[in-house]
């Protein structure tokens, strides 16, 4: 007698066939348009006209790190420099949970609505683990991403210190050639680091929620001190209160501040960014600052020093990657990094000797 064959009850049973998940005429058009790379010449032109698209994909050659876009990236950058520094930069900061996202929606369409054109530049910071990044601003912008007079990118921090991105002020340079007047800098927040902002902006505006710290906080040196104005969000509903209470006590620890060269007081206010409430404020303020600055021609000298520092960052930035695209370094660096790790070299003296052999 023939014997039954018993099947598993976790035997797979054959199913039903799933059709293709993509379009084989969508990705052949995708491939062919990545074979073909616009030139420079055609991405200024785009850039000069306005073209949204032009402008992010310049940006996109401007933040690769592949030599062979260097030189790309230098004819853009200069083609678009004389067509640069038309507009005011906005750096705004404040720590994870502050409602960043949140006011910089509020905050761009109220200058949309009165005729601006508003570049907003997002950095999110990227994982030391997997190196990647969310970049999910946009999800948060929901209207002013639809805006005309709006455009949005945002970036990743990187190994980027300081709260910005390694290109964020050549991006800059060709926003502004675009055409828009008003550079908003979101930088990633995490506290009393976000100081390389300030070299890029000349208005630093840090969001503060109520009950985040007292007079004792507001007078810790660092991102404090370089704040131009600090302005007390989600005041609403049951907040309202409270939020005035942090307006009096951050006010009270800024006059413990030395006057700034500027000669501008900084000022404190509230908002909900929710509600879109006090916005109209806090342009008033930003508004008054350069009416100010630009009459003692402290945002001329302002724009300068940073230009200065900006070459410098750059010598710093070009030196770091030539070393460590340098093939024998690449070499040298592997077998150092494994005499360090087995004890049989010492940290520094590894270092100085790859320096020295790079510097030959």
């Amino acid at each position: 007698m023939k014997q039954l064959e018993s099947k598993s009850a976790l035997s797979e049973k054959e199913g039903i066939p799933q059709p293709e998940s993509f379009s084989q005429s969508a990705l052949e058009k995708i491939v062919t348009n990545r074979k073909h790379q616009p030139s420079a010449e055609d991405l200024i032109t785009g850039i000069l006209k306005g073209d949204k698209v032009a402008l992010s994909r310049a940006i996109t050659v401007v933040e690769s790190t592949n030599p062979a876009h260097t030189s790309k990236v230098n004819d853009i950058i200069h083609a678009c420099l004389p067509h640069a520094n038309n507009s005011i930069r906005i750096g705004i900061t404040g720590v994870p949970g502050v409602g960043k996202s949140t006011f910089i929606e509020a905050f761009g369409t109220y200058l949309t609505s009165i005729g601006k054109k508003v570049a907003v530049l997002t950095v999110d910071p990227s994982s030391t683990i997997s190196h990647g990044s969310i970049l999910g601003d946009k999800t948060r912008m929901e209207e002013l991403v639809k805006d005309e007079n709006a455009f949005i990118r945002p970036a990743a921090s990187g190994e980027t210190l300081g709260g910005v991105a390694r290109k964020t002020r050549e991006t800059i340079i060709l926003c502004e050639a675009a055409g828009f007047d008003t550079i908003i800098i979101e930088t990633v927040g995490v506290g009393q680091s976000e100081t390389a902002v300030h070299s890029m902006v000349d208005f630093f505006l840090l969001l503060k929620i109520s009950g985040a710290g007292d007079e004792l906080q507001g007078i810790k040196r660092g991102i404090m001190e370089m704040a131009d104005s600090i302005v007390i969000n989600k005041a609403d509903g049951d907040n309202v209160a409270k939020a005035k209470l942090a307006k009096t006590e951050f006010n009270r620890a800024l006059h413990l501040f030395p006057a700034k060269s500027s000669g501008w007081i900084p000022q404190v206010t509230t908002c909900s960014a929710y509600e879109k409430t006090g916005i109209d404020t806090i342009w008033k303020i930003i508004s008054d600052y350069f009416e100010l600055v630009k009459a003692n021609h402290y945002f001329d000298q302002k724009r300068q020093d940073q230009n200065q520092f900006w070459m410098l960052e750059t010598i710093n930035e070009q030196l770091k990657s030539n070393f460590y695209n340098n093939p024998e370094i690449v070499k040298l660096l592997e077998e150092n990094k494994l005499a360090v790790a087995s004890n049989k070299k010492s940290p520094f003296l590894a270092a100085l000797e790859l320096l020295s052999s790079y510097f030959k």
